[in-house]
This record gives C-alpha cells, structure tokens and sequence, in this order.
C-alpha cells in the first residue's frame, strides 16, 4: 500500500518579485485576447503560480509574468480584494476602475470549461468599504453568500465530480478515521459531517469569511480549516499521518476481517507489521481473516467498474439458474457512479417467489460457484426479518435481511481489455462482493439503504426522526405520529413520504 500523505494547499514560499514591463509571456497560441490575466504570487507560492501560468497558457489565455497597464485580470488565491489592493499600493501601482479581482476558482473552471466562464459574486474578490483604496468594478460586489445548506446530506446534491473543497475534506476525513480508531464516535462525526458539507458546496472554501452561515462547522473544524488556509497544510492532519497507532490501525484494519478490537489487540502486543502477525504461532486468525490474509494483495486493490461489471453477469447468471424472475441490483458505490470501489454489492429480489424459494437461494447460487470453482470464500447470515417490527433507532445498526458476504474468484477474460491486475502466472482476481436478499415489499427500503453513501443514509435517518416523526431503516418507514407503516413501491416514495426532493443515486456521495 501507498502510504497516506500529508494534506497540502501548496507551497508557501515567499520570494521577492520585481515588476517592470510585461514581457512576451508564452508561445502557446492565445486564443482569448480580450482577456490579459495577471496571477498574484502571494499566499500562493512560487512553485503553484508557475504551474497554474503554464496551464493557462496551455488552454489558450494570455498570462503576463509581470503586472502592467495591460492586465485587465488579476487572479488570487487565499486573498480578499482589500489584501490585493494593498498589494498594489505597496508596489507603488494604482488600480484601474476596471481591473477584475478574480479568486483562483475562476481561472480553474475556465481551464475545465477550455474557455472563458461567467464571474459571478463568488468569484469577485470582495473589497471591504472601509478600505481607502480607489473604487473598483469588483468593490460592490457582495460576498459569496451560503443560502440554504441544509445540515442533512439528504437536502444536499453531492456529486463525484464537484468537490471544490478536497484539500479540506480530505483532511477531514482523515482526522475522522483516527477518531474512529480511538472509538471517539462524536469526534469523528463532527469531522465527518463537515466533510460532507464541504463536499456539497458550489464554491472554493478561500478564507475564513467563506465559512459564515454553513453547517456543521464547529470550532474543532474551523481551527484545522484555518491551519490550512494560513499554513497550506494541516498540522493536526500531519501529526495523525506521522502517528504510529494510526498507521498500524490502518494496516491491520486493511485485512479482511480485521477490526477495531484485534487492531487494538495486535497494537497492543507490540506488532506493527503483517508479516510479524502472520508469523507469530500464539495467534488463532478467524476464517475470515484467514482469507483476508490469504488474498490479501487481491482484496486491498481497487476493484474496476469493468471488474464490477464481470461480477454483475456472474451473479445475474447463477441467480437466474434458479429464480428466473429475480432482480438483481448493483448497489453500493458503483450505483452511486464510482469508476472505482473495494467491494461489489447486490440486491436481489423477486416478486413471486415463495418464502422457501426466498431461503435457498443464496444456499444454492454459493454452491453453484463452489462446484465451478469460482467461491475462495463464503460467510452466510440467515433473515431475521420481522414483518412488523419498528424500524431501529440506532442510524447505524445493520438490517435483518439474509445476505452472504462471499470472495470470488474471477477470471480475467471476462473483464473486456482489463487485464491490468493480472498477476505472473496467475488468470483470476479474488473480488469480495455482498449479496442482500430482501423480500420483494420491501426492495424500495432495502435499495435505498444499501446505496449510501453512509453518511446520505445516516442523515436520511436523522431527518426521519428530527424533522418528520417517522424512524427509517433498511426494511421501513413508520410514523410516529400516525402510528401506521408507510408503504413504498420506490425510492421516489420513500422521499415523498418524507417531505424531501428526490435525489438520483449519483448525487448522494455525501
């Protein structure tokens, strides 16, 4: 495994600059010349500056090395349009009524775009009315103001391709794991909660103004968004990374079957090494951790979309050996649009099988692959589904349907122009993969909560129980005030039910 890195802005770097004439800044063709961009040096560090001028220039803008009268764009990062128009009168230079001050998050969605975007309040330095500073286009301009960020996932839309805050949320979601290892459970919802938020929002977090009026921003999250702001790194992230119980917990936690006990277990003999675990003869591994062992470089490696989908006509083809009629769904965060995952999971249901049919199948889908030779591993749990039983309080308890958590063995032919896990000698790839049996009265329920993310259905639960009276899990819905069961065909319903806009599967990567 790679290990984790430190979380950075970018380096901080002061260098003294001179300004002068502006110089022939690129050979790259210019394909926007009513735009002449200017990027600021400052808070941003020498080493990002360049690297953001060339690719500008790459994507066809005019970038001068030095600020003259003909820059009608100066792009800044970490800074407000008051700490740029200081800048300039420190450098002697007075600011045309013209001059855009732009935050870096514009110049990045123009590179991603391949063209010139919109500016709009949130890209438009502010400049603060004090300031005696000359008048400027951008000084009206409000700030970015947050409206309506719901503190729940589920009245959020949160997609895989517009986190505009990852520097944060990574670091988040670090200080988040080290807390889990240490059970401090409210610890690591604070930060996961605010990475979630983060993740949601439709701007660049770039000063501490930004973070007015958002959720789920306590004092513990401020104090690291600050570091990083100020510092281009997390201090706090840095000392969790370079701390020896996270590592290991980390390490051994990556073995199939491994959790929080033996890690702590294992910590506390003194290991710090798999192989010093294996190796050591007064251990007793579990079956599973046996096979989590056993196929462990297979298992810690991502499995593919094109993997998934492998994985998808196998289990598609042994459950309709038995149940022609079955619907097999991918969940998990394949559903949810990821090109990559640690595992594939699925739903199967069927609307006319009998409740003996319902109890073997997976007996029989299991022995099928074992007879071909496809099953390294199987762990079955029987239903003890409850028609009638309430919903569980606890947001994070797991659900009684029946289900076997399995480790197949997959041939590399039938992944199409995938082979890129093969090993020398080895044709196949052990993938771990979740079958969930549930009742077809019940699919709506059960496909919602086997989708995530974890913390959308988290939320979704807290939402049910704080704001309309009703408790949520993975097999119904029930409202507290009514006193009755709420029946549900489809997600769709579930939400309707709830009071919330329906949010495609893609859109809750919270």
């Amino acid at each position: 495994m790679d290990p984790p890195q430190a979380v950075h802005l970018g380096p901080r770097r002061k260098r003294p600059r001179q300004l002068g004439t502006s110089v022939a800044s690129t050979p790259h063709d210019i394909r926007f010349r009513d735009l002449v961009l200017f990027i600021l040096e400052k808070r941003m560090g020498t080493t990002r500056r360049a690297f953001l001028m060339e690719l500008a220039r790459r994507k066809g803008f005019r970038v001068e090395n030095e600020l003259s009268d003909s820059v009608t764009h100066i792009v800044a990062e970490n800074n407000s349009g008051s700490d740029v128009l200081e800048w300039l009168q420190v450098q002697n230079i007075k600011a045309s009524s013209e001059l855009e001050l732009l935050d870096v998050s514009w110049l990045i969605e123009c590179m991603g775009a391949g063209k010139p975007v919109e500016m709009t309040g949130r890209h438009q330095l502010v400049v603060r009315t004090s300031s005696p500073s000359p008048a400027l286009g951008s000084q009206n301009i409000p700030p970015p103001t947050v409206q309506k960020i719901s503190q729940y996932a589920c009245q959020r839309r949160t997609t895989l391709s517009s986190n505009y805050n990852q520097v944060f949320t990574d670091a988040f979601e670090i200080l988040a794991e080290n807390y889990e290892f240490r059970e401090n459970e409210g610890s690591c919802l604070t930060f996961m909660r605010a990475a979630s938020v983060l993740k949601s929002l439709p701007f660049p977090i770039t000063s501490m103004r930004d973070t007015e009026g958002i959720p789920c921003l306590g004092e513990k999250v401020k104090c690291v968004i600050e570091g990083i702001i100020e510092d281009g790194e997390s201090s706090e992230v840095k000392a969790v990374l370079d701390d020896e119980r996270y590592k290991s917990f980390k390490l051994f936690t990556s073995v199939f079957g491994v959790g929080l006990k033996t890690a702590e277990k294992w910590f506390r003999m003194g290991f710090r090494t798999l192989s010093k675990v294996k190796s050591d003869k007064s251990l007793v591994f579990t079956r599973m951790q046996k096979a989590g062992f056993l196929y462990y470089e297979d298992l810690i490696s991502c499995v593919s979309r094109a993997e998934a989908e492998a994985v998808s006509v196998l289990v598609k083809e042994a459950v309709a050996a038995f149940l022609p009629d079955a619907l097999v769904t991918v969940t998990g965060g394949f559903r949810r649009g990821k090109m990559m995952g640690h595992d594939v999971d699925f739903l199967i249901t069927s609307p006319e099988a009998t409740e003996e049919e319902e109890q073997q199948l997976l007996h029989k889908v299991t022995d099928l692959w074992k007879q071909r030779g496809l099953l390294l591993y199987c762990d079955h749990i029987e239903s003890t589904f409850e028609k009638f039983k309430l919903p569980s309080r606890k947001v994070d308890a797991l659900d009684h349907f029946q289900k076997c958590f399995l480790i197949l063995k997959l041939h590399h032919q039938r992944v199409d122009g995938d082979g890129s896990s093969q090993q020398e000698g080895k044709d196949w790839k052990a993938i771990r993969v979740d079958l969930v049996l549930c009742p077809y009265e019940r699919r709506a329920f059960a496909l919602l909560g086997w989708t995530g993310s974890r913390q959308f259905e988290r939320d979704l639960r807290r939402y049910a129980t704080h704001e309309q009276k009703m408790m949520l899990d993975n097999h119904a819905l029930y409202d507290k005030t009514k006193r009755v069961f709420l029946e549900a065909e489809s997600e769709e319903d579930i939400f309707a039910h709830l009071g919330l806009d329906y949010i495609e599967p893609w859109e809750r990567n919270a």
